[in-house]
């Protein structure tokens, strides 16, 4: 049974000031009440502050889990931005402590349980709450509400979704990339099968890099291929028991001219071992690190086509380029903004205890797009005229 919702006090802890810590923490110090900043030792948060001009905005202290369960209280939020393996730990803490968690990380099985807990004790878990997770999700949909609105009539049949983000230099190099994350977890991303629909039947690329394919928006050549477990975000995404699923990957983008270039990584992936992987790790970041004068580039791509019983059809698709620039980069600037923006809802008390994926929420998802338009992030939508299926009625 889910408990009414623990009212949120405003107070804030953030813990975590690593790379996806952006400007969007200055936008939560205004809507909190509070804001501690938690990081390995008050010198790193305070650090941090002082990066994105901050400073006095926000409490800083040395994050331990005694010290943070000492300050948390019934009500507040827990932010964690910390590495994935540790959200656990941290939803326990809250749970124990009656506070909200929030992260931007994907959901993991540990969560997803621990989720359950909480809901029956009245507070929020807000997860996949970024970019990509996050801004993806709110962007498919809002496609989904756009294509059911468009074809309610005719009754759509057959769906083809993609979904696609990556982020890379704005200046491209010859290796077509720069890490802005740790090494490792790129390579090991690439070792991971991805799980993807096509042709109505579900696949899995063990080498998902294998499966490179050819997009160009706005004239311009990508190359994209299907990452981690796609299927489960079918019912995520809502879509109507009636449509026959054609089509449904969710992946990367990358520049044209990144599979050639990684060739040789793709080698030592497939053949090493897990010492000869750390090992490539370090070379790699030793050889295309992100220096403070290197900005990048966010690339994402969200389209839904559907076709009806009379032969009708109906496609929509939302772009999102955006570059960063001596101020911030756009990778962490998109992923803290809209974390942002889900903190402030669930600070209003808007957000219902138990898990949430972003949101599902039809008002929520506008409420949330409309927040990140207002500061700043726009996606892109284009829905065809020459759409058969009232097309025009579609668009926001």
């Amino acid at each position: 049974m889910i408990e009414a919702l623990v009212p949120p006090t405003g107070r804030v802890h953030w813990v975590g000031t690593g790379m996806s810590t952006g400007s969007g923490l200055g936008i939560v110090c205004d809507l909190a009440a509070e804001t501690t900043v938690w990081a390995r030792t008050e010198a790193k948060a305070q650090a941090c502050l002082d990066r994105l001009g901050l400073s006095g905005r926000a409490h800083t202290r040395a994050y331990t889990q005694e010290a943070l369960a000492a300050e948390v209280g019934a009500g507040d939020l827990v932010v964690s931005m910390v590495p994935a393996t540790e959200h656990p730990t941290i939803l326990r803490l809250c749970t124990s402590r009656s506070a909200h968690f929030a992260s931007s990380s994907y959901v993991s099985p540990a969560v997803a349980v621990l989720a359950g807990e909480a809901a029956r004790a009245g507070l929020v878990v807000l997860t996949e709450a970024g970019l990509d997770p996050g801004i993806d999700h709110l962007l498919a949909h809002q496609l989904v509400d756009l294509a059911q609105a468009a074809t309610a009539d005719a009754g759509a049949v057959t769906a083809r979704f993609v979904s696609y983000c990556g982020s890379f230099p704005a200046v491209p190099n010859d290796f077509r990339y720069r890490f802005s994350w740790a090494p490792r977890g790129v390579l090991t991303a690439l070792r991971t099968p991805a799980r993807y629909i096509e042709d109505g039947g579900e696949r899995t690329a063990d080498r998902p890099y294998r499966s490179i394919r050819e997009v160009v928006l706005d004239g311009e050549r990508f190359e994209v291929y299907p990452n981690r477990d796609g299927v489960p975000f079918v019912p995520t995404y809502r879509f109507p028991s009636s449509w026959k699923v054609d089509t449904f990957v969710r992946g990367t983008v990358r520049l044209d001219g990144w599979s050639e270039a990684w060739e040789p990584v793709f080698t030592q992936v497939e053949q090493g071992s897990d010492e000869q992987i750390d090992r490539l790790a370090t070379q790699l970041a030793e050889r295309y690190p992100t220096a403070g004068d290197d900005h990048d580039r966010v690339v994402m791509l969200v389209m839904l086509d559907v076709t009806t019983a009379d032969g009708g059809t109906w496609s929509g698709e939302y772009k999102m380029d955006v570059r960063g620039d001596r101020r911030e980069n756009a990778t962490p600037r998109l992923v803290s903004v809209a974390l942002a923006g889900g903190i402030a809802g669930l600070l209003e008390g808007r957000v219902s205890p138990g898990l949430h994926q972003a949101s599902a929420d039809r008002e929520t998802v506008r409420r949330w797009l409309d927040f990140l338009a207002a500061h700043d992030v726009t996606c892109e939508l284009r829905v065809p005229a020459t759409s058969p299926v009232r097309s025009g009625a579609a668009a926001r």
